[in-house]
């Protein structure tokens, strides 16, 4: 680390009343947090089993459009036909 920071992080712990330490230990773990917070979601859903009906609707477009179209291409189609162009 640069001499810069090292300073700044000294101010900013000796403000908090703690060591350099333990506020880069904190910093770490509040990262930490923050993490696991965004994949607590996808966490939370993994377990839930999705219903007969909505998995008979899986795959229900597949091949009724093209890999490769856009949406901007579909919206010019779209409107290309509403109005006759």
């Amino acid at each position: 680390m640069d001499k810069d920071t090292i300073q700044i992080a000294k101010e900013v712990a000796s403000e908090s009343n703690m060591s350099v330490s333990k506020l880069v230990k904190s910093l770490i773990l509040e990262i930490d947090k923050k993490r696991k917070k965004k994949n607590s979601v996808l966490e939370k859903f993994k377990d839930i089993e999705i219903s007969p009906e909505i998995q008979s609707l899986t795959g229900i477009l597949k091949g009724k459009y093209p890999d490769d179209i856009t949406l901007w291409d579909a919206k010019y189609e779209y409107l290309k036909e509403k109005y006759d162009l």
